[in-house]
């Protein structure tokens, strides 16, 4: 089950990471048209803030996965791994579960009611369809969530496990 999650959160990430070159070359796009022939267009502005957010929503799980998040490490590295992995269980479902928990529920009411309403930009020349964009920060979310999941399986078994005194 562990290395299931991994590897869903992990190819998810990747393929979010791919968003960037996109991301890079809407904005090259969108500053020569806007700077060196005064073209501004609004498609492009929200482009860059859609390619942005899937990108982000995206790795998030893949970065929690690969342990590139902020954490005190000046607390956490003099610790023992069986310390490690209490602090991580309690930080887990005292911290992490009830807030994504909590905000990925909202993302998910945020979508279905943008896709009830076919919600698109309140822009004339802007980008249809807003209600994607809302979908996928509910399900980048919930992929942080069952990330989350996993590394509280990881956690537990080696508080918990067999080999828990070698730890």
């Amino acid at each position: 089950m562990i290395q299931f999650i991994d590897r869903f959160c992990a190819t998810i990430g990747k393929i979010g990471a791919f968003f960037l070159p996109l991301l890079i070359v809407t904005i090259l796009v969108n500053v020569t048209l806007r700077y060196v022939f005064s073209i501004g267009m609004i498609e492009l502005e929200e482009l860059q803030w859609h390619l942005n957010a899937v990108a982000v929503l995206l790795t998030l799980a893949w970065a929690y996965q690969c342990e590139d998040h902020v954490r005190v490490d000046m607390f956490h590295a003099r610790m023992s791994p069986r310390r490690q992995a209490l602090v991580e269980v309690l930080g887990l479902i005292f911290l992490f579960f009830p807030f994504i928990g909590l905000v990925a529920w909202n993302a998910w009411t945020i979508f279905s009611y943008s896709w009830a309403l076919k919600e698109g930009s309140p822009m004339p020349s802007g980008l249809p369809a807003r209600y994607i964009i809302k979908g996928i920060m509910g399900f980048g979310l919930s992929l942080l969530l069952l990330q989350g999941i996993g590394l509280f399986l990881k956690a537990a078994t080696r508080l918990f496990g067999p080999n828990r005194r070698a730890a």
